[in-house]
């Protein structure tokens, strides 16, 4: 096999990430339009609720995948074999760990069902519905962890392409079973099955690609070598922490203060904003391992131009996102899920720019994670964790769930938004990281007079609600793009992004020439 560049292995993972995401979100949002259709507003508010119950258990993970796969890119770039074996053994005995513990304490949850359900919903079999989204977290844990090194090696479009196809296999069967029989109990059990399914997959293409991985003679890490990686894994807890307070708690704040029907609400437009997150994301999540083989191979100047080069395409896909999102998401959720799901427009509002503010974030994130820098902005994620829940619940008895959600802004703003960036700067690229604070708000300034100049637009737009909402995304998607393109195509991160994707363009044609 001919070995690819970095740029080559970053441009086929993220588009092979995006295209099936993109595909799964849609297979996925017809689900969620067939399972809002036929169960009622209970089950929709005891999804997001045991979906986020779950993600806070996730904790116990502790950040091993991040700590291991920053492991492993060293080891791969020289080609040693033994120590890629040894660090998989040692990520399977985590999380299998993990399994174990996320199963233990699930159960203890069970007790204090009442405390978390403000509202008993109009749902049978609670507690087995709770018990089966258990089942499905915990086999998530299993037999995953060889993907880890598929991933590192700069081939995660694979596990990508199976995980996709499980997603669109479970969505079909789960609308098949709704629809002709809206068995809550049967739609559950398909997501567990495929969840299986997958993971058993990857395992099994794992072993082929890596035939070392079913050695029987593992050599053991060093103390030396184990004590870094823990010391990593108690750092990378810390941002779990963090996240978790801040993106996963969000409906059980609701549910506590508000009642589950506002979760039901929540799970709508967070199916909608998730999604399209989840799509920008793999942007990003595509070059990771490129970026951490580059943190190995490149020098501190190849790296700064790179992290700023993704850093402005990061603010361009989520300030174009933001804007076109806010302007349409309310007539969407109105049209796809019915109106008793709409939210106020001020709580939108709020929604959009807290994905704004993450979107911005995603650059930093990635160099700390793929460079090994999660060290020294620990102490941030538990601060961050103490504000969004403090705030939130304040907020929350205040102004309900317009609260809930500004306690999530207040929190990435006084803490991720600078803390992050800063890190990066003084301990991997070793200089001052104004300049980078300087384009941040540039960049956001130009991004919120935009939004603001085309809410203006698209307050002239009539029509039935569908060619308002079409149209409106047309216009916001122009007019952004096109004030973008005026504003940057001299800059130097314009420059780069746009000569890689001529060398690629070029690549490719000369490879399906044959030349």
């Amino acid at each position: 096999m001919t070995q690819k560049s970095r740029t080559e292995y970053s441009a086929r993972n993220t588009t092979v990430a995006v295209i099936a995401r993109v595909s799964a979100i849609l297979m996925g949002f017809a689900a969620r339009v067939v399972f809002t259709h036929t169960l009622s507003e209970d089950y929709v508010g005891i999804n997001g609720l045991f979906t986020d119950i779950l993600n806070v258990l996730a904790l116990s993970e502790l950040g091993v995948g991040t700590a291991i796969t920053y492991a492993l890119y060293r080891p791969i770039a020289g080609g040693d074999i033994e120590k890629q074996k040894s660090l998989i053994r040692l990520y399977r005995f985590f999380y299998r760990m993990v399994a174990v513990i996320v199963l233990a304490l699930g159960l203890l949850v069970i007790p204090f069902m009442d405390i978390l359900i403000r509202d008993q919903p109009a749902v049978e079999h609670l507690t087995l519905i709770y018990l089966m989204y258990l089942a499905n977290s915990v086999c998530s844990y299993l037999w995953v962890y060889k993907r880890t090194l598929i991933d590192a090696h700069q081939l995660s479009y694979i596990g990508v392409l199976y995980q996709t196809g499980s997603w669109i296999l479970q969505n079909i069967l789960q609308m098949i079973v709704l629809i002709t029989t809206g068995n809550y109990i049967l739609y559950l059990s398909i997501l567990i099955v495929c969840t299986v399914l997958n993971n058993v997959a990857v395992s099994g293409r794992a072993d082929k690609m890596y035939p070392y991985l079913r050695d029987k003679e593992v050599t053991r890490l060093s103390k030396e070598e184990r004590s870094g990686i823990f010391r990593n894994i108690r750092a990378m807890l810390m941002h779990k922490v963090g996240n978790v307070a801040v993106n996963n708690t969000d409906n059980l704040l609701l549910s506590a203060l508000v009642g589950t029907v506002s979760v039901g609400k929540y799970s709508n437009y967070f199916l909608i904003i998730g999604s399209v997150k989840q799509v920008l994301d793999q942007m990003f999540q595509g070059i990771t391992a490129s970026v951490g083989n580059m943190g190995v191979e490149a020098g501190r100047g190849r790296i700064k131009k790179i992290f700023e080069a993704s850093f402005f395409m990061g603010q361009w896909v989520y300030g174009l996102t933001a804007i076109c999102m806010y302007h349409v998401l309310d007539l969407f959720v109105g049209l796809s899920f019915g109106e008793q799901y709409l939210f106020e427009s001020q709580i939108t509002l709020i929604l959009c720019l807290n994905f704004y503010l993450t979107g911005m974030r995603q650059a930093v994130v990635v160099f700390r994670d793929s460079m090994g820098l999660f060290r020294y902005d620990r102490y941030k994620a538990v601060a961050e964790a103490v504000v969004n829940l403090v705030v939130s619940l304040v907020l929350g008895r205040i102004w309900g769930t317009a609260g809930v959600f500004l306690g999530t802004m207040v929190s990435t703003v006084t803490t991720s938004l600078w803390v992050e960036p800063y890190m990066l700067y003084k301990h991997r690229l070793q200089e001052s990281a104004a300049p980078y604070f300087l384009k941040y708000l540039l960049y956001a300034s130009v991004t919120f007079l935009l939004w603001y100049g085309e809410s203006f637009l698209c307050g002239l737009i009539t029509g039935s609600l569908w060619t308002v909402c079409i149209l409106r995304g047309i216009v916001c998607f122009a007019v952004t793009n096109l004030a973008y393109l005026a504003l940057y195509h001299r800059t130097r991160e314009f420059g780069l992004l746009w000569r890689k994707a001529i060398e690629l363009a070029r690549k490719y044609r000369r490879d399906r020439s044959g030349v």
